[in-house]
């Protein structure tokens, strides 16, 4: 009777397997799913962050400019709360009243990206969130003063 059971899971599950298309297809369709609304931040110090996007008109068009190549921006402390620099372009704008967190990523006046290492509230546009991080950690990987900050959609 084990026998059994152990010959019906075996089959039950490659039927499935085969159903889908084999597990590396499973894995390799998950895997583009999941890096398709993300973005690579490479900070000065060589920290590198993944940050999901936001579904709106500003993320995607900062995707589409990512497509293009990587973007540096030379990013400005202001008000020990956030590194702030211009993206070299104007992308649309979703502004809604918003209150930040640490990891945040705002489209200021449609052409200042900012990462938020401190709360604060304001009519913004989210573009996205960094992934796994918290406020100290943050805020050592910016460091003090001025910030070099690449965006890349490259793996």
């Amino acid at each position: 009777m084990k026998a059994m059971a152990y010959l019906f899971l075996f089959a039950f599950c490659f039927a499935i397997i085969s159903a889908f298309g084999g597990t590396k297809e499973i894995c390799e369709k998950e895997d583009s799913t999941t890096m398709k609304d993300r973005i690579k931040l490479i900070v000065n110090n060589g920290k590198i962050f993944t940050a999901k996007l936001e579904n709106n008109s500003s993320a995607r068009a900062l995707k589409e400019i990512l497509e293009k190549g990587d973007i540096s921006i030379q990013m400005q402390d202001y008000a020990n709360m956030e590194k702030v620099g211009p993206i070299g372009k104007t992308l649309p704008r979703n502004d809604t009243q918003t209150m930040t967190a640490p990891g945040d990523l705002i489209l200021y006046q449609g052409k200042y990206f900012v990462i938020y290492y401190a709360p604060n509230s304001w009519n913004f546009t989210r573009l996205g969130k960094i992934e796994n991080i918290n406020e100290n950690e943050l805020k050592s990987a910016l460091g003090e003063g001025d910030a070099t900050v690449i965006l890349s959609i490259k793996p």
